[in-house]
């Protein structure tokens, strides 16, 4: 629910009321950012993202094999291809979890390239980074950093990639411009991310079936609740002309915003 805003003009308590001392006071909207369709603050926000991906590391992949049909592997192959990276470059797999991504983006940029697998949650990037291994690819780092302060120079990289991620950011446009400031001019930045469809019928099957995920999740993994946060999150998250208007307004130019899946889902490019 959304926080309480505080009433102007009113007055003192009743006669015989009284106020707890201890009772927290509701944070005034402006300081409360979206977990789904709540309101909490920057740092419950934090903190809720973090048990939810916790909790589903381990089965992680499995469910978005389950949920998409498969399909979130066909549109992270078009995220990378969109990159336009060569080999010898150096790639950001942001909020890049599992690692998929990155095995994907390590042989474009090849032995001579560089890619940096990051992500916030440990649980996560531990996963990712055994996959990595197993895979056999000397050419990805894993960090664990947040996306909204990264730890990398200015200009490190030639391409950042961030896939279903950006909606857990808590503070996006200061995601946006902490990517834009970690690439080197003429870099590319991609945001494969959920939206909305703009065919009612689209919007409704997608609807339907999105309200199915939490039953599924917990069925896989034991735990509904990080599959009904997913699904609220995409209910809130801006739809692709807001995004577009954000990347500009975070220093990118020659912003596109292309529906795919007949817009269930939106990908993201622009440059510096």
């Amino acid at each position: 629910m959304d926080a309480a805003r505080p009433v102007k003009g009113r007055g003192a308590p009743a006669h015989g009321s009284k106020t707890s001392p201890d009772r927290a006071k509701p944070a005034p909207e402006e300081a409360t950012v979206d977990f789904g369709r709540r309101r909490v603050s920057p740092e419950e926000k934090s903190a809720r993202v973090a048990e939810v991906f916790r909790t589903v590391a381990e089965r992680y992949d499995a469910m978005n094999d389950l949920m998409s049909g498969g399909l979130h592997r066909v549109l992270k192959r078009i995220a990378v291809d969109s990159t336009g990276l060569r080999p010898g470059q150096r790639a950001l797999d942001l909020a890049g979890g599992t690692g998929d991504l990155s095995r994907l983006l390590a042989p474009v940029v090849g032995p001579a390239g560089a890619v940096v697998l990051c992500d916030v949650n440990a649980s996560m990037l531990a996963v990712g980074r055994d996959r990595v291994i197993d895979a056999g690819l000397a050419n990805v780092e894993t960090v664990r950093a947040d996306a909204e302060a990264l730890p990398f120079a200015a200009e490190s990289f030639d391409g950042v990639v961030i896939a279903f991620g950006l909606r857990n950011l808590t503070d996006k446009e200061r995601g946006l411009r902490e990517i834009h400031r970690v690439l080197r001019p003429g870099g590319s930045a991609v945001v494969l991310e959920f939206s909305t469809a703009r065919d009612p019928w689209i919007a409704r099957a997608s609807g339907a079936w999105q309200s199915l995920w939490p039953l599924l999740g917990r069925v896989v993994t034991g735990d509904a609740a990080p599959y009904r946060y997913l699904v609220e999150s995409i209910a809130v998250h801006p739809e692709r002309a807001v995004l577009a208007t954000m990347m500009e307004d975070a220093g990118f130019v020659d912003v596109s915003a292309d529906g795919l899946l007949g817009g269930v889902v939106a990908l993201h490019r622009g440059r510096k």
